[in-house]
């Protein structure tokens, strides 16, 4: 905005200035948490009089509705009510006026709720799902405390949300070669949408939604019956660039609040950094969780175990004589210090322990960047350094180190003070009694665990688990999807080997309990799978008239149901689908960042397949765009080119 002013203005070497994003009394909790705890957590939490009025976010008219609900019945009465663009204009407006009011006490929104709203005493916000940016979280925050007074703002979170998001986005912003296919029908007078599509045989929604694209970058027009008519642009192809650029920003944004959402440093610090406010950027706000775990409501926190004690003190000591990339430093020390301890087998765990230290003042984190020898490209990464006072006597002895325990209820004060004399002890886990052929394939996995960690020269439980094969006998997944909800499977682990035991699961024999069923004419009849509730906030029935922007759908989501990455490959294409994931793997991890980080599942499929050998191909991929090709579009071509 800054850069366009002084463009409009043809403004001389101008003094630019950015201040002000610092909201002093908002504390800010930002908690990973599974969605099915989040409305009970909702509830608990707002069951204090002191935490309303409050406005809860939503992601779903559906799930807003639902809250709203179950709110009523956990405060009494009519304490709270659902607020989203599919309700009656007169019914949005009492709900409105009653929370203005003070007659309402809680509001359960899609985005649709806030433009205009401006309740001064709004004394908590909470997010049950990850919002879509930065800017839309820092947007709907400020909307407590405009009092002045002390206000807290929670945001609940898990990589299912980054992967809701990821759908959206595909159905959305169709790929670009779909935007051109619909831009060579499209006549030079203006003609309906339906006979268009049909003409095609693309599905009625993608093709509104390609249309509407082509609309924005200039390709194409309309009139106010909705009909639609191509321009020069569409001919030239010139709406390209701007599409490329547009999928490359909202990337961008998804990028950027995950990234927030797992952010080792005060959370109000790192939106005014996000924001540019160099100046104001790195003071400390003293109330999020990361600032005062000690009068957080979200979460609990804990002195460490003794073993997680051990881990801390091996962190400290690695990064005595040094300051390190956590990823470089996370692999050393499994190798090493920390083998055998769950912190050296889970990177997120270890991830924790240094977030632990970092908030103790004991060590700093940092993001830093390298420039690649073989291409030049400027690579990000985090960076772990000790402080003086992680010299001290004082982090010898962690003084002030505190972990988050895992939530199972809203903290009070006798829950606190009983986190601070010593953890509880964790009920073990129920003993499950496998069935023969769950058996069977517990004794397969462990073989090929055996022959995996050969490869690798390490331990095999750096590979997976006793546990979680045990947990992967019982659940038996089919799908990398399925594969994901087994516990001790992250996403890193799901890239590594997923493909393998997947592969092992389906030789298997399923039960007829944990094999997934579908509908024989369903299967036989395409990939996907259609269920009635929609996750998306604000969507109804796609209207065939362009004219009103982004159309607002309530729409019939459709799953991709996952199949083995390497089946129906030619052998060289597996070969090719080999190569480019040993690739992903040392790239994520001299990056330090997730390998779907680096290139999603999909778009490595998509790249096997069609096999790119020229920047211009690549960049016709789905999930590859002007982002992706800048950072790896040459080391992508080269194992291509191979």
């Amino acid at each position: 905005m800054q850069r366009d002013i002084v463009a409009q203005l043809q403004l001389q070497n101008p003094a630019l200035f950015i201040h002000g994003f610092r909201r002093s009394n908002l504390a800010i909790e930002v908690v990973e948490m599974s969605k099915p705890r989040r409305h009970e957590f909702a509830a608990s939490l707002l069951k204090d009089p002191a935490s309303r009025p409050a406005i809860v976010y939503a992601p779903s008219r559906k799930a807003s509705e639902d809250l709203a609900a179950e709110l009523n019945h956990t405060l009494g009465g009519k304490s709270a009510a659902a607020y989203h663009a599919g309700l009656e204009s007169s019914v949005r407006e009492k709900v409105q006026t009653a929370f203005q009011s003070g007659e309402l006490g809680v509001v359960v929104a899609t985005i649709a709720f806030g433009m205009g709203i401006d309740k001064a005493d709004v004394r908590t916000v909470i997010h049950t799902a990850l919002p879509a940016s930065v800017e839309a979280y820092y947007q709907e925050i400020g909307r407590a405390g405009r009092d002045g007074l002390p206000s807290r703002t929670v945001l609940l979170h898990s990589f299912a949300d980054r992967k809701m998001h990821e759908f959206f986005f595909e159905r959305d912003y169709p790929p670009a070669t779909d935007l051109a296919r619909v831009a060579t029908i499209l006549p030079d007078d203006f003609t309906a949408l339906e006979p268009l599509a049909r003409g095609l045989k693309m599905d009625p929604y993608q093709f509104q939604k390609a249309v509407e694209k082509l609309i924005a970058q200039g390709a194409a027009t309309f009139d106010v019956a909705g009909n639609v008519r191509r321009t020069a642009a569409a001919k030239s192809a010139s709406w390209r660039t701007g599409y490329d650029a547009q999928i490359a920003f909202r990337r961008a944004q998804l990028d950027r609040i995950a990234a927030f959402a797992e952010t080792q440093q005060c959370r109000m610090a790192a939106l005014v950094q996000h924001f540019g406010d160099t100046a104001d950027g790195l003071r400390p706000c003293g109330k999020c969780d990361f600032c005062s775990p000690s009068s957080t409501t979200a979460q609990s926190f804990a002195p460490p175990t003794a073993e997680q004690e051990r881990s801390l003190r091996a962190i400290l000591s690695a990064l005595e004589s040094r300051s390190t990339s956590t990823g470089k430093l996370h692999t050393e020390l499994a190798d090493g210090a920390l083998r055998g301890t769950t912190a050296g087998k889970d990177r997120k765990i270890f991830d924790t322990l240094l977030d632990a230290l970092a908030r103790a003042g004991y060590i700093t984190i940092t993001t830093d960047t390298f420039t690649s020898k073989d291409d030049g490209r400027v690579i990000p990464y985090k960076k772990a350094a000790l402080t003086h006072e992680g010299r001290s006597d004082d982090a010898s002895e962690l003084t002030g180190v505190v972990l988050p325990s895992t939530y199972t209820e809203v903290p009070t004060p006798s829950t606190r003070k009983r986190a601070k004399s010593g953890p509880r002890k964790a009920a073990p886990d129920p003993i499950v009694t496998l069935t023969p052929a769950q058996q069977q394939l517990e004794d397969t996995l462990r073989t090929w665990r055996k022959a995996e960690a050969a490869k690798t020269g390490k331990p095999a439980f750096i590979v997976l688990s006793d546990k979680v094969i045990h947990n992967i006998a019982i659940a038996q997944p089919r799908t990398i999807s399925e594969l994901l909800t087994v516990s001790g499977i992250g996403q890193a682990k799901a890239d590594t080997h997923g493909a393998a035991i997947i592969a092992i699961c389906r030789d298997a024999e399923p039960s007829p309990s944990t094999r997934p069923t579908l509908d024989h004419k369903s299967a036989a009849k395409s990939s996907t799978v259609r269920h009635d509730s929609s996750p998306t906030s604000d969507r109804k029935h796609p209207s065939p008239n362009p004219q009103f922007g982004e159309a607002t759908p309530t729409f019939h989501r459709t799953r991709t149901v996952e199949v083995d990455p390497a089946a129906n490959l030619t052998p060289e294409q597996q070969a090719l689908n080999q190569r480019l994931r040993d690739w992903r793997k040392a790239e994520s991890a001299r990056m330090g960042l997730p390998q779907f980080f680096v290139l999603g599942a999909s778009a490595l499929r998509n790249i096997v397949v069609t096999r790119p050998r020229t920047v211009a191909q690549l960049q016709t991929i789905s999930g590859i765009g002007p982002d992706k090709v800048a950072k790896f579009g040459a080391s992508i071509l080269e194992v291509c080119n191979a």
